[in-house]
C-alpha cells in the first residue's frame, strides 16, 4: 500500500513538472508585421485623424451645421529610386473643412491660411519641397519624408464618427494612385507608382526643374545677396493672347519674418515700418534707421509705378519697369507684355546667411477690369540669365531662381464685370445685358428684381445710364405688349457694355457693327476686345474704325483695338446740360465686315452671326439668354417715329 502512494505521488511530481515545462517552454519568435509604408516602393501617403472636439455655438436644431474641431496628420514618404521635387498631395475634404494651420506646407493655389477648404485642397512642401531618396540619405527619414500637422474646423460629423477626406492622391506629373485604403477608422493610406506611360522632358540629372507654361509668370531671381539682406528682380510676364492686367496689384507673405527696406521699378500700396519698429526686426536691427524702410507687412501689396518714374536714378532704371500697372498681350505689343522691379529684401535670424534664400510663398496678382489669376507656389528652377550691365557679350546668371505660374479661372461665385446685349436689322428691340450680369445689391429691398430678365429697349436707350431708362423700357414694353413685372428688374451693374448689331446679311456676305459703352469713371487706355464667332469667323474681312484681326492660336476669335491714335475708351462723363440730361458714357464702334465664301451654310439671322463668347481687356462678359427674333413684329418708320416723339415730349414734361 505505502508502495503504491509513493509510485502515485511521484507520477504526480512527474505530470506537474512536464506541465510546468510546457508552460515555460520558450515560445517560437514571431516578427510584428512590417508598416504598410516598408512595402510601398514609390511614394507612400498616409492621413491620420487624431482628435476632435465640438466647438460653439451648440446648434441642436441642425445638427449638419455644428462645428467640430479637427486635429489630423498628413504623412509622406518617398521610396522610390529618385528625388520627388516640388511635392504636391491633394486631400480631398468633404466636410466643408475650415483649415486654421499646416505646419510644412502652402496651399498650392496661393490662398493664404486659414482657408476654406471643403472642396479639397492641394497642398506644398514649405520650406522643404523636395523628398530625397533613402539611398542618398542613408534612410534619413528627416529628409526622406515629411509631416504635416493640420488644425482646422469641420461641420456635421461629431464623435465617434471620423471625418476622412474621400481621397489622397499625388499629384506631381507621371505619379498614378489608387484609390486609399482604410486602415481601421481613422487612417487612409495608399501607395502611389511612376506612371509607365508618361514621357518626361527632365533628365534624372538635373538639379532643377524645367520651367512651365502658363497664362503668365512670375520670376523672382536673386541677383545680390549678403549676410542679412539680399536683392531680388520680379519679373511678370503675360503668354496669354487675351489675358491683360491693368493697374496691377501683387501680393505675397513673407514666412520667415522678412521685411522690405528699398524697391527700384514699384512700390508698396502702403509705406509703414510699425510693425517692424516695435516687433521683433526692430529688437535684432537696433542700429537700422526703419525711418528709410519701407514695408514690414507679413503679406505686403505691391504696385508698379507711373510713367514719368521710368528714368528716375532713384526709383526707376529698370527695363519694363514704370508702366503705370499695364501689362498687355503679346500679341498687342510684345515689349509691353512685361513689367520687372527690383526688392530689397532684409532677413531674421537663423537665416542670416548669404547662402539661405527663401522665396515668398502665397502668391496672387490682380487688376482693375481684368481676368482672374490663380497662381501656383514658387519652383526652383535655374538661374535666369541677364545680359551684363556693362555692355559686355557675357550674361550675367541670377543667385537663385524660383518660378511661379499663374493661370487665368473663373472663382465659383464672383460676377463679370462687363456685359453684351443683342440687336439685329431685323427686330427694332434690343436684348440688352442680363439682369445683374456684374452682380446686384445684398439688399434691394423690393425696389427691384434681381430674376425677371431684362426689359426690351429701344435703341436709343442704350446711350442713357440704366437709372433713366425706366420711361422709356416701360413705354417700348407698352408699345409692344411685353410684359412689364413688379418690381422692374434691376440693372447688370457694368462698368463696361458691349452692343453687337447684326447689321446687313447677303448673299455673298454680312456685316456686323460693335459699340463699346464705358459707364465707369477712369477711362481704358489700349483697350482690346475679342470676339468668339463659331463657324462665322473664317469668313472675317476687315474692321473699318478698328484694328481687327483674326487671333493667331485662339480658334474662331477676332481681335480688335483702337487704332492709333484712338486707342483711348473716355469715361462717363456729364452731359452738355448736366441739371437736365443724364451722364454720357464713353463710346466707340465699328462696322465688321465678312464674306460667306469660306462659311457656306451659316445661317447668320439664325444665332452664327452672334458672338459665343466675348471679351473685353481680357475678362469675359456675360451675353444674353436668346438671340433677336426674325419674324418680330415690325413698325413702319413713320410709326417708330412718332413713338419716339411721343416719348421724348413725356420725358420732358416729366
Amino acid at each position: 500500500m505505502a508502495a503504491t502512494v509513493h509510485f502515485f505521488f511521484f507520477l504526480c511530481i512527474l505530470l506537474i513538472s512536464g506541465q510546468t515545462r510546457a508552460q515555460t517552454r520558450t515560445p517560437a519568435v514571431t516578427e510584428a508585421p512590417a508598416p504598410a509604408s516598408d512595402s510601398c516602393n514609390g511614394v507612400f501617403l498616409s492621413y491620420t485623424y487624431k482628435t476632435g472636439k465640438i466647438v460653439p455655438p451648440i446648434i441642436k436644431s441642425a445638427p449638419t451645421r455644428q462645428a467640430y474641431r479637427f486635429e489630423s496628420t498628413l504623412f509622406a514618404l518617398n521610396n522610390d529610386l529618385d528625388e520627388l521635387k516640388s511635392w504636391r498631395v491633394f486631400v480631398g475634404f468633404q466636410h466643408d473643412e475650415y483649415l486654421v494651420s499646416a505646419s510644412n506646407v502652402v496651399l498650392a493655389d496661393g490662398t493664404s491660411l486659414p482657408a476654406n477648404v471643403g472642396n479639397g485642397s492641394v497642398f506644398a512642401g514649405n520650406p522643404n519641397a523636395d523628398l530625397k531618396t533613402g539611398i542618398e540619405t542613408a534612410g534619413d527619414l528627416t529628409q526622406m519624408s515629411v509631416q504635416v500637422d493640420l488644425v482646422g474646423t469641420q461641420f456635421g460629423i461629431g464623435a465617434p464618427d471620423v471625418p476622412l477626406p474621400n481621397n489622397i492622391s499625388l499629384v506631381n506629373d507621371g505619379w498614378v494612385c489608387p484609390k486609399p485604403s482604410n486602415q481601421g477608422k481613422s487612417v487612409l493610406e495608399v501607395c502611389c507608382t511612376r506612371d509607365p506611360k508618361f514621357k518626361s522632358n527632365v533628365t534624372l540629372d538635373e538639379e532643377f526643374l524645367p520651367r512651365q507654361d502658363g497664362d503668365l509668370t512670375i520670376m523672382y531671381d536673386v541677383i545680390r545677396t549678403y549676410e542679412s539682406n539680399y536683392w531680388a528682380q520680379v519679373t511678370i510676364a503675360n503668354h496669354n493672347p487675351l489675358g491683360r492686367l491693368d493697374n496691377w496689384q501683387l501680393s505675397w507673405d513673407w514666412m520667415n519674418d522678412e521685411f522690405i527696406f528699398a524697391m527700384k521699378g514699384a512700390y508698396p500700396s502702403v509705406v509703414d515700418t510699425s510693425k517692424c519698429v516695435f516687433g521683433k526686426q526692430g529688437e535684432f536691427y537696433k542700429d537700422l534707421d526703419f525711418s528709410t524702410a519701407l514695408n514690414c507687412d507679413r503679406r505686403p501689396t505691391i504696385v508698379d509705378l507711373p510713367l514719368a518714374k521710368t528714368n528716375d536714378t532713384n526709383l526707376g532704371m529698370i527695363p519694363f519697369c514704370c508702366r503705370n500697372g499695364t501689362i498687355l498681350p503679346p500679341a498687342m505689343d510684345p515689349s509691353k507684355s512685361i513689367s520687372a522691379f527690383q526688392i530689397n529684401v532684409f532677413k531674421m535670424p537663423p537665416d542670416l546667411n548669404r547662402s539661405v534664400l527663401t522665396p515668398p510663398q502665397n502668391w496672387g496678382i490682380s487688376g482693375r477690369l481684368n481676368p482672374s489669376y490663380k497662381c501656383g507656389p514658387p519652383i526652383r528652377v535655374s538661374p535666369s540669365q541677364y545680359p551684363d550691365p556693362s555692355g559686355l557679350l557675357s550674361d550675367s546668371a541670377a543667385m537663385a531662381s524660383w518660378q511661379v505660374v499663374c493661370n487665368i479661372t473663373k472663382p465659383k461665385g464672383v460676377s463679370p464685370r462687363c456685359c453684351v446685349s443683342f440687336s439685329a436689322f431685323y427686330n427694332e428691340s434690343i436684348i440688352p445685358c442680363p439682369t445683374c450680369a456684374c452682380g446686384c445689391p445684398a439688399n434691394t429691398d423690393g425696389t427691384c428684381s434681381t430674376k425677371s430678365p431684362a426689359l426690351f429697349l429701344p435703341s436709343q436707350a442704350l446711350l442713357i445710364p440704366f437709372e433713366n431708362r425706366t420711361t422709356l423700357s416701360t413705354a417700348w414694353a407698352d408699345l409692344h405688349h411685353f410684359p412689364v413685372p413688379n418690381p422692374l428688374p434691376c440693372g447688370d451693374n457694368c462698368g463696361v457694355s458691349i452692343n453687337w448689331h447684326l447689321f446687313t446679311d447677303y448673299r455673298g456676305g454680312w456685316s456686323a457693327r460693335i459699340t463699346l459703352f464705358n459707364w465707369d469713371e477712369f477711362p481704358f487706355v489700349d483697350w482690346f476686345t475679342a470676339i468668339e464667332l463659331g463657324k462665322a469667323a473664317p469668313g472675317f474681312e476687315a474692321a473699318y474704325s478698328f484694328n481687327g484681326s483674326a487671333l493667331n492660336g485662339v480658334n474662331d476669335t477676332i481681335f480688335m483695338q483702337g487704332l492709333p491714335g484712338l486707342n483711348y475708351l473716355v469715361a462717363e462723363t456729364d452731359s452738355a446740360n448736366p441739371q437736365k440730361d443724364p451722364r454720357v458714357p464713353g463710346k466707340q464702334q465699328s462696322v465688321i465686315s465678312f464674306t460667306k465664301k469660306l462659311t457656306p451654310g451659316v445661317d447668320i439671322p439664325g444665332g452664327d452671326g452672334f458672338p459665343t463668347k466675348v471679351f473685353f481687356n481680357g475678362e469675359e462678359c456675360s451675353l444674353p439668354r436668346v438671340l433677336p427674333k426674325s419674324n418680330s413684329h415690325r413698325f413702319g418708320s413713320s410709326v417708330l417715329m412718332s413713338v419716339i416723339l411721343a416719348i421724348a415730349v413725356f420725358l420732358a414734361m416729366q
